[in-house]
């Protein structure tokens, strides 16, 4: 599982990958976490609004800040 952090490296970017990265510790496989800045790449993702976070190429959240237990949500469901 692929995750992405969209976004130009802003407050609120920062405080998402943050809690992406607490997230997924306690999982039993294995998940990559990847800064998405060129904003080329953002907009081609359909995304206008940062930050926004993507699983495996699909945007699954715009402009806000999810919470650690959000974003576990999210990743339950794409399993």
């Amino acid at each position: 599982m692929k995750i992405q952090i969209l976004g130009t490296g802003c407050p609120k970017c920062k405080l998402l990958k943050a809690s992406a990265l607490e997230a997924v510790k306690d999982l039993s496989f294995t998940v990559e976490i990847e800064e998405v800045i060129d904003i080329d790449t953002i907009m081609e993702m359909g995304v206008i609004v940062t930050p926004a976070l993507a699983i495996d190429g699909e945007v699954k959240s715009v402009g806000k800040v999810l919470r650690k237990e959000q974003i576990k949500n999210i990743i339950e469901g794409e399993k």
